[in-house]
Order: structure tokens, then sequence, then C-alpha cells
């Protein structure tokens, strides 16, 4: 499956799933882990707040329908990158604001992008940590495609719902057809 590759992290990677699995151009998204020290984290390892992996998604993606910098401005509205140590309720490192770049030309998109949302005041002071990749380990398949296998899971009414209402809302053009 050729394509690029983003990986991203904004809260719990249930929410960032449901979302990106509806872009246009999007080939493939993955949850997983990234950023930490543990090898083969489990989700249990995670969610202790011990291992320095934050709850990520993987996306593959067509550089040539949906580009980078438009990811990143989805990534940027569905979650809150002016928050430290979680989003909402979803508290610890785990569930921190991190893009894992794949090479210097996404490193440079970050940055850009970043000062362009704060210069027009969408957000005043951008927390979210901008890191070199070097390692996403795959969540446990339980994890994968949450919000379609388990829509009335109570987590997904009232935080994923919300969420992917908002984004197709904001993004209509970038739904698939």
């Amino acid at each position: 499956m050729a394509g690029q590759t983003a990986t991203l992290a904004g809260g719990c990677f249930w929410c960032l799933d449901a979302i990106f699995r509806e872009i246009r151009g999007v080939k493939k998204v993955v949850c997983g882990y990234c950023g930490g020290r543990v090898e083969n984290p489990t989700y249990e390892d995670v969610c202790s707040g011990t291992t320095g992996h934050a709850e990520a998604v993987q996306i593959v993606f067509d550089p040539e329908v949906i580009s980078y910098r438009q990811l990143l401005l989805v990534f940027f509205t569905v979650h809150d990158p002016t928050a430290l140590g979680g989003q909402g309720a979803d508290v610890g490192s785990q569930y921190r604001s991190a893009i894992f770049y794949h090479n210097e030309g996404q490193r440079k998109t970050i940055a850009r992008v970043e000062r362009e949302l704060e210069r027009k005041g969408v957000w005043s002071r951008i927390v979210t940590e901008a890191v070199s990749f070097r390692k996403f380990w795959r969540a446990e398949e339980r994890h994968q495609d949450y919000f379609r296998k388990n829509p009335m899971h109570p987590y997904c009414i009232v935080v994923v719902r919300p969420k992917l209402a908002k984004f197709r809302r904001m993004h209509q053009k970038l739904l698939r057809a």
C-alpha cells in the first residue's frame, strides 16, 4: 500500500481513528503507541503512564488526494493542542498532543501550520510536541476501528461521537463520498 505516513497523538486513539478513517485519500489508519521507551507495550502498560508512550494513530495517505498539511489542520481542530498532560477527562502523558514527523519536510510543515494557527488566533499557544519518529507499536486488535465496532460504548457516545460530528461539520469537503 504505497503512500505517505503521518503519526499523530491527540488524546484517546479511538477518536482520531474514527475521524481519519472518514477522510478521502486516507488509505489506512492503525491505532498504536509511539514516543516511549518500552518495547512491545500493551494497552495496560501505556495506561499506567510509566512507558513514555502516547496513544497514537498511524495514517497512510495518498498525497495526491490529501496533503500532510490538510491532515494537520484536521488534527489541530479535533483536539486541544494547548492542553498539557491530556485531553479533557483523559489525563496523563499517554494522552498528550504529539506529532511524530517522518522526515524534514513534515517537520517544516508542522512548524508552518502551528505558526499559521497561532497567528490567525485559532490557538493562542500550541504545546503539541513535534518529535522525530522512531518506532510505532500496533495496539491490540480490540482497539482497531473501535468506534465502528462499539458505537454504543459510553465513551464512544460521550466523547467520540461529538468529536466526529464536529469534524464532519468543519471538514465536509474532505469526507469520503
